[in-house]
């Protein structure tokens, strides 16, 4: 059994504020990788963990022939809106509904980590991409270069204690656990990039609407209520504020690009 069924509840309830104020933190991370992947209309690309399509629109400027697959079904509903000729899926990601040696390139920004088990979701990756198909995996930078941790941790706080030997969600990135197993499942690494990815949001209740329309928030809402998660909230977007009034963090991601 995979991660779909407990994702697509917890990233599935903020869909709208999800495409247009948190989704687009990642354009740095993702015009990273369209620059050194350089797609080609030949190319065909499937995009793990697509969210709302935000990556899919840009690389959809190629010509490439694009599948986004999420596990979440609003997410994908919400996609289709923003990019109508593009094919979309709702699937496991550690089940992929697709063949051996399908594509051309894999990207999974930010998603891979959610997988029950990560290994066995960069295998099923391997197996649908062709013999020197490429993966391009985002996760976050070191947590000294994040302040978005500030947040993580005050939201932590109002969730259940995990399971002992639970990951984190920066297990991928300390000492380079991601590079390691891709390695140890036959990838060749080609491309490791730190970028910074600087969150500046316009005012207070826009950082809100953003930052809770994430996974992490909608657990620890469920957990404790909104009304303490916004409070929570609040507390740590003090220490971020401009004098304009914006909420600014600055954060980085690191993005890992190997080839089958």
């Amino acid at each position: 059994m995979g991660s779909q069924q407990m994702q697509s509840k917890l990233w599935g309830q903020r869909p709208k504020d999800w495409a247009t104020i948190q989704e687009p933190t990642g354009k740095i991370g993702y015009e990273h990788a369209l620059e050194f992947i350089k797609l080609q209309p030949i190319d065909k690309l499937l995009d793990i963990g697509c969210g709302t399509g935000y990556f899919i629109s840009l690389a959809a400027q190629s010509g490439a022939e694009i599948i986004g697959f999420d596990a979440t079904g609003q997410f994908i509903e919400e996609a289709k809106q923003h990019n109508p000729s593009v094919k979309f899926l709702v699937g496991e990601m550690e089940e992929l509904p697709f063949a051996d040696d399908s594509f051309d390139i894999v990207t999974g920004f930010n998603s891979f980590q959610y997988a029950s088990d990560v290994k066995n979701a960069l295998m099923q990756a391997k197996r649908v991409l062709k013999k020197e198909g490429k993966i391009v995996v985002m996760v976050w930078g070191n947590k000294e270069d994040c302040d978005i941790i500030s947040f993580l941790k005050a939201i932590g706080s109002l969730m259940p204690p995990p399971p002992s030997g639970s990951p984190g969600p920066f297990a991928l990135t300390e000492n380079h656990l991601l590079e390691r197993i891709l390695e140890d499942i036959g990838f060749k690494i080609l491309n490791v990039k730190d970028v910074d990815s600087i969150w500046d949001y316009p005012d207070t209740e826009t950082a809100i609407k953003g930052l809770l329309s994430a996974g992490p928030s909608a657990k620890a809402i469920e957990h404790a209520g909104f009304e303490n998660v916004v409070k929570s909230t609040l507390g740590v977007i003090k220490s971020y504020s401009k004098s304009n009034g914006h909420i600014v963090f600055a954060n980085k991601f690191r993005i890992v690009i190997a080839e089958k």
